[in-house]
Order: structure tokens, then sequence, then C-alpha cells
């Protein structure tokens, strides 16, 4: 019965809303899969309870990584320019992988759905 409860209210879900910090880069991997990778800045907002939270050290934005794997995805991102404003809708994704001879992790956001809000005006 617990395990039944805990699916009810367990959730991975993300949205994210704030500029395009650099161009997207599409990355293939040895797999032959590929995938596009970007970031996205945040404002940092206060944590539940704190009214400064982050702030003392002078943090005021987050810049989350993100990856897309959907083709249809993949062609709309590309096509995003740095200071775009933009909603990113997904998971939160931990991967493992192998780099100098170790295994190292990286969170990250997979998109399932993202549009560009307001595009930049810088040229």
């Amino acid at each position: 019965m617990q395990d039944q409860v805990d699916d009810e209210v367990a959730a991975n879900d993300v949205r994210l809303v704030g500029r395009l910090t650099a161009e997207p880069v599409v990355v293939e991997l040895p797999s032959g899969d590929t995938l596009v990778t970007f970031r996205v800045s945040v404002q940092r907002g206060a944590a539940p309870g704190s009214a400064v939270a982050g702030r003392a050290a002078g943090q005021r934005v987050d810049s989350v990584p993100c990856t897309a794997w959907t083709p249809r995805l993949r062609r709309s991102i590309v096509a995003w320019r740095p200071g775009d404003l933009v909603e990113v809708s997904g998971s939160v994704r931990c991967r493992f992988y192998q780099a100098g001879g170790a295994t190292r992790s990286r969170v990250e956001v997979e998109a399932s759905a993202a549009r560009i809000m307001r595009r930049s005006t810088a040229a």
C-alpha cells in the first residue's frame, strides 16, 4: 500500500522560464544518438521559508543544463539565439558516463517541450 501512495505523490516535472545563455550545441554520442544541449539562466527565487536564499553569496541566477532528444524538439531548439526568453518543460535526469577512466555524473533537465517566449533583441 505504501508504494501506491508514494507513486501518487511522486513527481518529476520541471518548468523553467529564463534566458538562453549560449548557442545550442548538437552532440552525436558514440552510440550514434544525437541530442541538443543548451543552458537556461533562471532567476533564483527564495527557498520556501527563506526570504534571502542564495543572496548572501550574491548568486542571483542559476544556469541549468538541458538536453533535447526528439528530432522535432532538436530542430526547434537549434534555431534559438543567446538571450532568447524560453520556456522548457521536462524532467530532471542524472546521467552517468565514462571520462578519463572514471565514471562521472551530470544532472540536467531532459526537455519534453520547449518554446521561445520572446526573441532576444541583440543581433
